[in-house]
């Protein structure tokens, strides 16, 4: 088998399943498996999987075990040559897979791969290829200064060396996987993709970053950033200083500050402005019960439209629904980027679903119109 693709979910039931349906398009006639280890979600997730695909593999967690050990659970049952390391609240196009694995065997002494990731609203997320995290690196980025933390020597579409990836999407042979031991259990959550890269790195080889190929990551359902989120990353960063970096009592000191800081400004902000309300809302599909569906769920001037008109429109104030039956999740994702500063927001209809999914904001929970 040559590519085993592990999708840890945790309460987010929709964005599963989009996330294996992409998946499933992805592998083609590439010979591989989908694994989905399950952290004891409270909602329907399981009951989902099991329903509508029943050929994947499920693992049900009676307990959060947290990112690490699940993950090392499910590479424990995988048979793939590759695997990838996928958050549920993606979608991949349909050549991911067959470039990741082109680029993989084409490039000398390769470790891992990570690739091009964008938001719900069609933003590059720069931590998509990072330099190693020194402590003088993330506490000038703590502060919001010095550009040493993100691999800036490569830009958003080019490829090449990049030290360290991020968990969303790590494509990786499995054999180098377990050769430096797979994710630290002594994460929970947040910190392990940073230390998996740095070993792998460590362990001889070179992570690669592959800015031609495309993957959405809502990021919001798995990041909430609230206090918790920066006491546990920030935590995170102190073990990993702990194992690979000399002790630095200075460090310590002004880190603990910043984060004190910084989560006060954020009680002090309050909530975030709501994203601006679009206008109209443009549906691309041929699925007469996905207008009807729709038309009914949304208090919007809603308009059927073909692929075409974006040879004409230059959309700005709109919603526009993708129907992924109608259209390839690349071509999606090209106008996501082509129209994100337009005040537009993107939603993404599934196929064989009954529901339209996307966010609006990269730290904040995502919406689901179901119909």
């Amino acid at each position: 088998m040559k590519v085993s693709v592990i999708i840890l979910n945790y309460n987010v039931r929709y964005f599963l399943e989009q996330c294996i349906r992409s998946v499933e398009r992805a592998l083609g006639s590439i010979e591989g498996e989908i694994i989905v280890i399950d952290n004891n979600s409270s909602d329907d997730s399981c009951a989902m999987v099991k329903q509508r695909f029943p050929h994947v593999i499920l693992i049900e967690n009676t307990e959060n075990v947290g990112f690490s050990k699940a993950n090392n659970q499910a590479v424990a049952v995988a048979q793939g040559e590759y695997i990838c390391i996928l958050n549920p609240d993606t979608a991949v196009a349909e050549d991911t897979f067959i470039n990741s694995l082109h680029y993989s065997e084409n490039t000398t002494n390769i470790g891992a791969l990570g690739v091009y990731l964008m938001d719900g609203t069609g933003h590059f997320l720069p931590e998509s290829k990072r330099n190693v995290p020194t402590p003088t690196a993330s506490l000038l980025k703590l502060f919001g200064i010095g550009s040493r933390y993100y691999a800036k020597h490569l830009s958003e579409e080019e490829k090449g060396r990049a030290a360290i990836l991020v968990g969303a999407y790590m494509f990786v042979k499995r054999s180098i996987y377990n050769e430096v031991g797979g994710f630290d259990e002594d994460y929970f959550m947040y910190g392990e993709d940073i230390d998996l890269s740095y070993k792998i790195e460590k362990a001889g080889y070179e992570n690669h970053y592959l800015g031609t190929t495309e993957v959405l990551h809502y990021k919001g359902e798995s990041t909430q950033r609230d206090e918790v989120y920066y006491d546990r990353f920030y935590g995170a960063m102190q073990i990993f200083y702990k194992k690979h970096f000399k002790p630095n009592p200075l460090y310590n000191f002004l880190m603990n500050l910043g984060v004190g800081v910084f989560k006060r400004t954020r009680r002090s902000n309050g909530k975030r402005r709501s994203s601006m309300q679009p206008d109209r809302a443009y549906v691309f599909t041929e699925n007469l019960y996905l207008l009807k569906g729709l038309s009914e769920k949304l208090d919007l001037p809603l308009k059927s439209a073909s692929k075409a008109i974006f040879q004409e429109e230059n959309f700005s104030n709109s919603m526009l629904i993708f129907d992924a039956e109608y259209m390839q999740y690349s071509q999606i994702f090209g106008i996501m980027k082509r129209f994100k500063n337009n005040n537009n927001q993107f939603r993404i209809h599934p196929p064989k679903s009954q529901f339209i999914i996307g966010s609006d904001q990269s730290d904040e929970k995502g919406s689901v119109i179901v119909f």
